[in-house]
């Protein structure tokens, strides 16, 4: 029980973290092939950055309530 619930836990944070990886390299491609310019990689950047923002922010909010301060 207890090494499937860490596999599950840092199977987790470890393929979501690849798939943001990868998410950056699509972005990054996306901008170039269609000639973004600066502005536009810049507003896409933003977007993505959001979102792992957030997942950032999800990760440390969790972490505080389960035991690490709240």
């Amino acid at each position: 029980m207890l090494l499937d619930t860490w596999l599950s836990e840092w199977g987790v944070t470890l393929g979501i973290t690849a798939l943001m990886a990868l998410m950056v390299f699509i972005v990054w491609d996306l901008a170039r092939r269609n000639n973004a310019g600066r502005y536009g990689t810049f507003i896409l950047f933003i977007a993505l950055a959001m979102g792992l923002l957030g997942f950032a922010i999800k990760g440390a909010i969790q972490y505080l309530m389960e035991g690490g301060g709240l």
